[in-house]
C-alpha cells in the first residue's frame, strides 16, 4: 500500500496503550498484544516524533464533570479508588520509550479535549498526525474526528489500532473512515514508515 510522503511536520499519536487497557480489567482489550509489535515498531523509529497519549480516570465518579458522573457510575470499577496501582501507565515496552515531555494525559475520549493541545502542535508546526492504538472505535476515532475538523492530515495505522468490539473496529476503518477519504488515509505500518520522510 502506497500512500503520499508524510513531511517532517507529522506527529505520531499513540493513543491508550495503557496496562488498563491490556490487562484484566472491565475495559480489557485483548487485541493491544495484537497491535502492541506495530505501534512499539513506530514509536521506537519516530521516537522523536511520537506522543504517548493516556486516558485518565477521576479517583471517584462523583469526581467528574457532567455526564461523566454517569459514565463512571456505570465503570466504578475502573475509578481511581478501585484500581491497582499503576493501571494507567503505559504498558512495556512503550513505557521505557517515553520521557515525560513525550506524554499527555487526557480526561476526555479526544486528546484534543486536552486545553492547549491544538494550538501545542500548531505551535510546533505539525500539520499531519499519525494515529495508533485503542480503541479504534472510541478515544482513537474520537480523536480523529476532531483533528479532522481542525485541518489536520489524518493517517491511521490499521494494523497498529484495535478496539475490544471487533465489529466496530471493522465498521470504522472499512466504513466510517473511508468517508473522509480526502482528509484521511489508512495505512499499514509499514507503509507509514516507508513513506516518512527521514
Amino acid at each position: 500500500m502506497l500512500i503520499e510522503p508524510i513531511p517532517k511536520s507529522t506527529l505520531h499519536l499513540v493513543i491508550d496503550m495503557q496496562r488498563l487497557f491490556a490487562e484484566e480489567t472491565a475495559w480489557h482489550t485483548p487485541a493491544i498484544q495484537t497491535i502492541l509489535p506495530n505501534v512499539v515498531r513506530l514509536s521506537r523509529e519516530r521516537q522523536a516524533d511520537t506522543l504517548f497519549v493516556k486516558f485518565i480516570v477521576p479517583q471517584r465518579a462523583e469526581d467528574a464533570k457532567g455526564r461523566w458522573k454517569s459514565y463512571y457510575r456505570r465503570w466504578s470499577m475502573v475509578t481511581g479508588e478501585a484500581l491497582a496501582p499503576g493501571m494507567l501507565d503505559l504498558v512495556e515496552p512503550l513505557a521505557a520509550l517515553a520521557g515525560t515531555d513525550s506524554q499527555v494525559e487526557k480526561e476526555t475520549f479526544s486528546v484534543f479535549g486536552v486545553s492547549g493541545f491544538a494550538g501545542r502542535l500548531e505551535g510546533a508546526g505539525i500539520d499531519t498526525l499519525v494515529f495508533s492504538g485503542v480503541e479504534t472505535d472510541v478515544c482513537v476515532h474520537a480523536s480523529v474526528l476532531d483533528a479532522i475538523d481542525l485541518g489536520f492530515r489524518v493517517i491511521v495505522a490499521a494494523d497498529a489500532v484495535a478496539s475490544g468490539d471487533k465489529t466496530a473496529h471493522t465498521l470504522v476503518l472499512e466504513h466510517l473512515l473511508p468517508r473522509f477519504a480526502e482528509q484521511l488515509e489508512i495505512a499499514t505500518t509499514q507503509a507509514i514508515l516507508d513513506a516518512w520522510a527521514s
